[in-house]
């Protein structure tokens, strides 16, 4: 896989071994050279230019916010952002020129000092500010990091503005540091717009392990399936036992990639209600199916 791609279904930034796992080596030098990818410090390579943030944090004399704080952080996100998000003093006026994605609040002394937003914020504004898909990226990766707990931003929801505090505490109250990647987060977000359906990532499944998302009501696994881990022998035969192990506890295993979820939300919102609905009306009794 090219590195851009690669770096694109890996939410943006990882480590090299992360990034070896679905391209070379060779091709890893040839796009640092090219310029396509970026490696702000050791072990840590990215698709952004995290310069081109901070020029801008200087120009404007704010602080990196929103999504560009979190790139800050090395988090893994959705997407990029298309401007850098930059937060200005409520006192500050607009500032002339560049294309920015602009803010203004209340700013402690430390954010000024360091020129960007604290962690804790970074999720809430996130939250406030952007649809539940990325913000819950950007949270899952605040909590995989481990500077902050569920605790702290269930705290910063309660305290926020009281627009869009609403959807801070859901975001909050939903952030995993469970889910792997965006990828995994973004299939959850999906999974919970279906109605009927209670999904817990990272279910333990008798004899497969642990699967993406899963509805032990119903018997329902749902796999964000990425190409890092099937394109060996042994990955294939993996994937097949994992399958046919599930089928034999009657499980209905659904399976999607990275493109289905980043591209096609409708159809795969549509697929998982179809097979919920269907689980639902059998007589079978899924109850109790995985214990």
């Amino acid at each position: 896989m090219d590195p851009v791609s690669a770096l694109r279904e890996l939410g943006g930034v990882a480590t090299f071994a992360e990034l070896l796992a679905s391209t070379g080596r060779g091709d890893i030098e040839r796009a640092l050279a090219d310029g396509r990818i970026n490696k702000p410090r050791h072990n840590r390579y990215c698709l952004a230019d995290i310069d081109a943030v901070r020029h801008a944090v200087a120009r404007t004399g704010g602080v990196a916010s929103h999504l560009s704080a979190a790139q800050e952080f090395g988090w893994k996100l959705k997407e990029d952002p298309v401007r850098p998000c930059i937060t200005l003093p409520r006192s500050a006026r607009k500032p002339k020129g560049g294309a920015y994605e602009l803010h203004w609040a209340d700013l402690s002394d430390r954010e000024q000092r360091r020129r960007v937003t604290s962690r804790v914020r970074t999720v809430i504004d996130c939250a406030r500010a952007y649809d539940f898909d990325v913000a819950l990226s950007v949270a899952d990766s605040a909590l995989r990091e481990g500077i902050v707990d569920q605790d702290d931003l269930l705290l910063g929801a309660e305290r926020s503005p009281r627009t869009g505090r609403a959807r801070a505490q859901r975001v909050a109250r939903e952030a995993s540091a469970r889910r792997a990647n965006p990828f995994e987060s973004c299939l959850y977000a999906i999974a919970s717009a279906v109605p009927g359906l209670d999904v817990v990532p990272q279910g333990a499944v008798p004899g497969v392990g642990f699967v993406d998302l899963l509805d032990r009501v119903l018997g329902i696994v749902i796999e964000a399936e990425s190409l890092e881990h099937h394109w060996t022998k042994a990955g294939l035969q993996r994937d097949v036992d994992r399958y046919t192990t599930s089928a034999r506890l009657g499980l209905v295993v659904l399976r999607f990639t990275w493109k289905d979820v980043m591209h096609d939300r409708p159809g795969v919102e549509l697929a998982i209600a179809d097979v919920v609905r269907w689980r639902t009306m059998q007589a079978v009794g899924c109850h109790g199916l995985v214990a």
